[in-house]
Order: structure tokens, then sequence, then C-alpha cells
């Protein structure tokens, strides 16, 4: 009582308690002009998408305390929304510096971070956790075989090895002595630097053309070079790849497939841009590949077979060359001279080489054989060769060291959570890639610490994966009576061709809706259940495609209705529509997921872009693709909605429905 207050206007003892720190009130001015700031940052998550200054304040890269000093900075004048851009743009870019120099990894001429790597699919979620929350280090990530090859490549044609005296010469010292024609010479020396370096097999050199100079040859392998360094578009000044330089005719064809098969068989297409190969999935949907390339390197002929072998005088592909090769025997004495002091068991404390642990009893002959064919091929460097063999002689000796005192330790695995999408499941790692939840909520999933279902039922998570209210079906306001589209049409209420955009809007955002029972149904169940008519259903079936997705004619892929409509193969009219009412109700679907994203994930995938967002955001009667049947006017999609209500019937049975239906006066 001693340490209370009275208050002066009621005599009431109270309780002084130190203030944790009020939140300040955002109102809807305040929100409105972030919301309205348009900002562009360098790093991090952020960079290359359309984003506010709402984003940055909120994200995760500003601690509360922050946050709600600059609310409180702003809100009393103290700093103008152009300082407070300037000052959250450096926290965020400072931080992402910070982090990328640590989680930078070497490719072919630069460096890449690890979040480029996750979006390329070199590495997956998993690895990505692990090297930011500090459980691997960036060497762990660079010792995994699949992530070194489309970094570094795996191996090419080095030089020459002269039988029977197994003397190393260079392709170019080959060619001078006159064992290799000059046209062979230079085929083998341009595939070296179209896949990355120039090799000097004696010193096992990696070289660039320029340190490597022959004065004759400099040009055309410098040309070659640029496979990895990259070609400039004459008429973009674009840094482009040896694929897209092919296709604009600024190499020859024959030259250009025989530097492009090379690549492949060393490990993958080189992206010159970021400077590292890429998965081949990767490159059809960068364009640096194409299906008729692909057709012509996987059944090559006698044109295409650009290489020769000078024992047999067989054309061959590069491929079927290396093939052809030898392992340098001299460097199997690196497994001699390559020694430790960190083996366990009985070699604790002393110096032996590689070559002593692979042969000693801790290794079994089938892992012994294995390991000697994984570092002959170049699948795995000396350096890992030693730890995989460290690793094996440690959980040997554990093992034996242990008999008397046993911990075990469960560690649980689980499948990727998965959530309903629209069409199939979606995996709660995907949900996280494509920015619908966050990091603390995925791993809180993961953790159990919440469910499935109470993720689905978050409303920033539900109107992704099963999309907000579309137009259901019309409403009479002189009988109360609920219809169908299909049945108003029937009924003369509405004229066929409204009634077919409105159904067909309908499909392209996920299902033929039938009010009445309140039912979602694919255009194959609606014609079986009468919900429409026989003579729409391939009319919806097409839109429908807008979910489930397109077929690229040229390279097979599923593509969204946004691609689609880029490669003309649907309207531009009828796209738009389509397109207009998918954003209206949700977002843009991605038919490979099955399920909307993001506008910003939309752009990085593809799905969007900023012509097309104009035309959106700016709608005129051309780009209005529906009709009001009460006043006669073209609207869009989201105005019609807004015309609509949600049926006060349906919302009361089934309030996760959100039916809205379209007001109609019977006249």
């Amino acid at each position: 009582m001693a340490r209370c207050v009275t208050d002066p206007s009621t005599g009431l003892c109270l309780l002084p308690l130190k203030s944790k720190g009020r939140k300040i009130n955002i109102d809807d001015n305040m929100r409105e002009m972030f919301q309205k700031t348009k900002v562009t940052v360098k790093y991090g998550r952020f960079k290359g998408r359309h984003t506010t200054l709402w984003d940055l304040i909120n994200s995760e890269y500003l601690s509360e305390e922050k946050r709600q000093e600059f609310f409180k900075r702003f809100k009393s004048r103290k700093i103008t929304i152009e300082e407070l851009t300037i000052i959250i743009i450096e926290i965020i870019e400072s931080k992402e510096i910070k982090q990328q120099e640590e989680l930078n990894f070497t490719g072919l001429r630069g460096e890449i971070s690890i979040v480029d790597l996750l979006d390329l699919q070199i590495v997956d979620e998993k690895i990505y956790k692990s090297l930011i929350d500090g459980k691997m280090s960036s060497t762990d990530v660079m010792k995994i075989d699949s992530v070194r090859a489309y970094l570094q490549g795996t191996s090419c044609v080095a030089g020459l090895i002269l039988q029977p005296s197994n003397k190393k010469i260079s392709i170019y010292e080959a060619q001078k002595i006159g064992i290799l024609t000059p046209g062979t010479a230079l085929c083998l020396l341009e595939a070296q630097a179209a896949t990355g370096f120039i090799i000097d097999p004696l010193k096992n050199k990696k070289l660039t053309v320029e340190e490597s100079l022959r004065e004759n040859w400099k040009e055309k392998l410098l040309s070659a070079e640029r496979a990895v360094t990259g070609y400039k578009d004459p008429y973009t000044g674009n840094t482009i790849s040896l694929f897209q330089a092919l296709k604009k005719d600024l190499i020859v064809k024959d030259h250009g497939i025989r530097l492009l098969e090379a690549q492949i068989a060393t490990g993958g297409i080189i992206d010159p841009v970021h400077s590292h190969r890429v998965p081949v999935q990767v490159a059809y949907q960068r364009g640096y590949f194409d299906e008729e390339m692909n057709q012509i390197l996987s059944d090559p002929d006698d044109d295409t077979k650009g290489f020769f072998d000078p024992n047999t005088k067989e054309n061959l592909t590069y491929l079927q060359l290396i093939e052809r090769c030898i392992t340098d025997p001299a460097t199997k004495l690196v497994l001699k001279s390559t020694t430790t002091n960190k083996a366990g068991g009985k070699y604790k404390g002393a110096t032996v080489s590689i070559w002593d642990l692979l042969y000693s009893k801790y290794i079994t002959e089938e892992k012994r054989r294995e390991l000697v064919k994984q570092y002959k091929s170049g699948t795995i460097t000396i350096e890992r060769f030693l730890e995989i063999l460290l690793t094996i002689i440690e959980q040997q000796t554990t093992t034996t060291t242990t008999t008397t005192t046993t911990t075990t330790t469960i560690t649980t695995t689980s499948e990727d959570k998965t959530l309903k999408g629209i069409r199939k499941d979606v995996t709660v790692s995907e949900l996280l890639e494509s920015k619908i939840i966050d990091e603390k909520l995925f791993k809180d999933l993961n953790a159990g610490n919440v469910t499935v279902a109470e993720v689905s039922e978050m409303n920033s998570v539900r109107k992704y994966l099963q999309g907000t209210n579309s137009i259901a079906g019309v409403y009479l306001q002189s009988t109360k009576e609920t219809l169908s589209i299909y049945e108003a049409k029937k009924q003369n209420l509405l004229t066929p061709g409204t009634s077919l955009i409105l159904l067909e809007a309908q499909a392209a955002t996920g299902f033929v809706i039938d009010p009445v029972k309140n039912k979602k149904l694919s255009v194959e169940e609606a014609a079986a259940q009468g919900v429409i008519g026989g003579e729409w259903k391939e009319k919806l079936l097409s839109a429908e495609r807008a979910v489930t997705g397109y077929k690229d004619p040229y390279t097979g892929n599923t593509i969204s209705l946004f691609q689609a409509l880029k490669k003309d193969l649907i309207v531009k009219d009828h796209g738009i529509r389509l397109l207009e009412a998918q954003i209206a109700t949700g977002g843009i679907i991605d038919p490979v997921h099955s399920h909307r994203v993001p506008v910003q994930v939309a752009y990085q995938r593809g799905y969007f872009d900023e012509e097309m967002n104009q035309i959106l955001s700016d709608p005129d009667d051309d780009t209005k693709g529906f009709f009001d049947p009460n006043t006669k006017e073209n609207l869009t999609y989201l105005q019609l909605i807004e015309r609509s209500f949600i049926c006060s019937i349906l919302a009361s049975v089934f309030i996760k429905s959100f039916s809205s239906l379209l007001h109609f006066s019977r006249f």
C-alpha cells in the first residue's frame, strides 16, 4: 500500500508499474502512406521485388523496439518518410551484406550466395537451414558432390598421355609436335575454355585464356571462353548464355553445339550471369536450353559429333571422348603422400597416410572399392576422401570404447507436412519458399507447436490455398432465391455470353460452384451433376487449365496462365480476363504447386510482369472483361465482386465458404 499512489479524481490507491513500452497506434492514413511508398532493396529477400516501406518496417530485419521507435518518431514528425526509408534500407542492406560475406561460395568466375543456390535448386531447404542456423559451414556445403559439380564442374579432357611411355603432355604441346592436328587440338582447347578453364596437366593448374596465352589461338579461345563469361546481346546489351547466343545467331551453329555439349558433359549448362552451372530444369526455365537442343544432343549424328579421336579417327561427342580417357596414374600417388594426425583408434597421435587408413581394419572391402571408384572418377576430392575415412574410423572406435555406458539419442525425422491446396496437397516447405508462411511458423509447425489444421485456417494462408470469394451464383431480390449461373442463363436472366464469362472465371480460380448445395466442383464433376451444360464443357475445361496448368508445346513443361498468355497459347483478352479473376479472388495460381502465390513470388516465377500489372492496375473498357446485368456496365471482376454480397444463409451454415452472389432484380 505504501508504494501505491492515490488517484486524485477517485481517491483510489493504484499500484504504479513501469511501462514496458506502449505500442504506437497506427491509423489508416499512416499505414496507407507506408504502403504507398515503393522501395527498392539491393540485398536480401526483398532484392529485385516490388515492395513497400510497410513491408520493410514490419520485416524480421527490425526488432519490435526499433519498429516502435520509428513509428513514434514519424508520428511526432521528427523524421520524414524519405529519411525513414533510407535508414531502414541501410539497416537491411548492412545486415545482408554481413551475412552474405559469410555465406558466399566460389563459382566459376565469381561468387554466388546460398540464397541463389536455394533458388536454383542446387541446395535444398534442409541444407539452407542448416547453413543459416550454423549447423553446417560453407566448407561442408562445398564438399557435397552435387553442389561442387554445379559450382566447379566435373572433369574435362585435360591433356594427353602417351603410351607406353606414360608421358603427359598438354593439348597445345601435342599439336606442336604433330601428334594432334591443329583442328583437333583447337576443338579440345575450346571445350576446355567453354567449360571453365584451360588446363595445364603437367602442373595441374586451371587457367583463364589470358593466363594460358598462346597468341595464334588467343582470339578463338577468348571467343570460346565467352561460353563461361557470357556473350553480349547486341540488341539489349545484356549478358546472355551460350545457348541464347546460339539462338540469336551470334555464333555458328555447329561451333555452338560443340561447346554446349562439352558444358553438359562436364557438369551442366553454365549460367554466365551467376557464374556456375545449373540443373537442366532450371536451364529450361531460364531459356538456356530448349527441347529441340535437348533432342539434338540426346541423339547425336556425325554432324553433331564435334570431337575427334586421333587413335581411331572417329567423330565423337565430348562425353564419348571423356569416357575413353583414363585418370592420370600419378594422381594415385596422392593417396600415399597425403597424411594426417587426426585419426583415432590405433592411429591416435600418429601421422599416417590416406593409403594406410584406407587399408586398415576399420574400412570394409566394399567401402574401399566405392571410395577408390569415386576418387578416380573425380566425384570426391582428396580432402573429402580423407574426411570420409576419418569419420568412419571415429564411428568405429566410438562404438568399440562405449561398451560400459550406452547413451541412446532418439532423432525423430518427419516427412514434410502437407496442407490441402487447390487440386493437390502443398508441402509446408513450398509454403515457406513461396513466402506464404514465415520461418517462425515453419519451425513451429515442424516442432508441433502449431497444427496443420490451425495453419490452414489462418486467413493469410487460407487465401493462398483456397482463394477468397468468387461470384458463386445469382440472388433474386424479389423472391430471395439463389440460382447457379447456368440456371440463371437457362431462365434467361443472364445472357449466354455473360454466363459463360462468369463460369470461366469460376473454373479459372479453382472450381465451378454450386451455390444451392454449396459445393465446389471440377468442370468434369459440374458437367456430370448438371451444374453446367455439356455445350460449355470444352470451353470451361480450357479455362480450368488456368488452375491445373497449360502444356508448353516446346518444352512439355506445365506453365501458368500468364506464361501461356505470353506464349500466345490463349487469346490475349481472354487470358487477361481470367488472370484478373485470379488476382481478385486471392492471387495468381501456381499450377505446378497448386496454390496461389503472393505477387512478389509471382514476379519471380514469371507468372506476372510489370506490363500486366499496369494493364490490371489501370483498366479501361477494353480490359474490363465482365458485365453487370443490372447496370449494363463493363467492369473488372473485382468491381463485380464488390457489387455482390455474401449469402447470409450459406454464411450462417457454412461460415468458411465465402460464396458471393450477384444481386439481380427480376423485371
